[in-house]
This record gives C-alpha cells, sequence and structure tokens, in this order.
C-alpha cells in the first residue's frame, strides 16, 4: 500500500490500516531475512531503507492514521500498528515486539515507539518480549480502544468519525507535523519551531473559519460537515 502525502489535498481525511484474515500482520518475511543474510552490505542497507520509507509514509502521513488491530500483530506488524496515530484493538488481540528473539534489532520501532509510551515500557517490550494481550496493550497505550472482534471496523470508523468532527484535518496535518518535529529538540529549537507553527497557522483558512464560527455561535465548527 503506497501512502501518498497528496491523499488529503485529494479529500481523504482519514485512512484506517487493517489486516486480512485471523491476524493484522505476522512480521517481516523471514525467509526473505535468511535469503539475505549472506548478501552484500549495500543489499542490506537498500532493504532496510524500503522498511524505513514504510514506516516514515506512515508517520509523515497528513491524512488521521487508524490501524485496527485482530488475532496476532508482531514485530514489523506491531511497527505498523503503532506508527499509526491511534490503534484500535478487537479483544483477541495481542502484540509482541519479537526481533531479540530470533538475535534481531527492532531497531526503526524503537526510532518512534517513545512517541507512544514512556521508557520503561519501550525497554520491556523490546528487551524482554512477551506477548501482551489488548487489555494490557490499552493500559500501556500502545492502542486507543478494545472491543469485540465483530465490532473492530465500526469502532474504527467512529473514532475517526468523531476526530474529525471536532477537529479542522488542516490544523489536525500541522499538529502531526510539528510533533514529529519537536521529538529530541533542545527547548530552544522546540520554542522556535512552535511560535512558527503558531504563526503560520493563525492565516490558514480554516482558522480564520474557526474563529469567525465561534466568535458567532459560540461554539466551535462541525469539521466533517
Amino acid at each position: 500500500m503506497e501512502f501518498r502525502k497528496d491523499w488529503r489535498a485529494q479529500g481523504v481525511r482519514a485512512i484506517l490500516l487493517a489486516g486480512a484474515g485471523r491476524n493484522f500482520c505476522a512480521g517481516a518475511d523471514l525467509e526473505q531475512l535468511r535469503r539475505l543474510a549472506d548478501a552484500a552490505p549495500l543489499d542490506h542497507r537498500l532493504e532496510s531503507a524500503r522498511l524505513r520509507d514504510l514506516f516514515e509514509a506512515i508517520l509523515r502521513q497528513e491524512a488521521l492514521t487508524l490501524a485496527l488491530v485482530q488475532g496476532s500483530c508482531v514485530a514489523g506488524g506491531c511497527g505498523l500498528a503503532t506508527a499509526c496515530d491511534f490503534a484500535v484493538a478487537a479483544d483477541d488481540a495481542r502484540f509482541l515486539y519479537s526481533e531479540v528473539r530470533i538475535g534481531f534489532v527492532a531497531a526503526l520501532v524503537a526510532t518512534y515507539l517513545t512517541l507512544r509510551l514512556r521508557g520503561a515500557d519501550v525497554r520491556a517490550l523490546l528487551l524482554d518480549p512477551e506477548f501482551v494481550p489488548a487489555a494490557r496493550a490499552l493500559e500501556l497505550g500502545l492502542v486507543a480502544r478494545v472491543v469485540a472482534r465483530a465490532e473492530l471496523e465500526a469502532e474504527g470508523e467512529r473514532l475517526a468519525a468523531g476526530i474529525l468532527a471536532k477537529g479542522s484535518s488542516e490544523s489536525i496535518a500541522r499538529t502531526k507535523r510539528l510533533l514529529l518535529e519537536l521529538a529530541g529538540r533542545r527547548l530552544d529549537e522546540r520554542l522556535d519551531l512552535a511560535a512558527e507553527a503558531n504563526a503560520e497557522a493563525r492565516s490558514t483558512p480554516d482558522c480564520r473559519h474557526g474563529v469567525a464560527t465561534f466568535l458567532v455561535t459560540k461554539a466551535p465548527p462541525r469539521w466533517r460537515d
């Protein structure tokens, strides 16, 4: 699946990522990893770059992104789910960052998992991997909601619709972009970026519409309308 940056410009405001069948995703193709074991360093870098591009495309997607997780969600599958803005889990979902079990490293996932979870939980998930059931994933913050398997798609759609009704898609996109840019920077750099984002947002059509609507009606717009 290609996460095109221009989707929002074409009217796409939310993307729901779901797996087919019993499980969300069992992770990377280990047979492919085995075949590449003796490959040249450049081949490994190219393969890793493709995976990096996939995760970055999800992280930088300007539309709202939600993962709908059922069954097993393992290794790279966990990476896909946690790269999304929100994840909704079926009550049969279970999560496992299994990389160290096979001598691998969850390197790319580690770059952004700390944006969702506290450091101690990240260490436990990556260094001492065990299957995490849906209820525990909710406690940790890996997922936003847990529902019965039959309600998974409908709940994901409800969550997306509720967010998009309350918030401007332009503001959501700008906020997503800012959160990524702020990560890991010094305080003065974060404040400079925030001030610039604040200034730019003031002149957007959505901000003008939102302020004008509130002044007249004393309520924000229903953005989905």
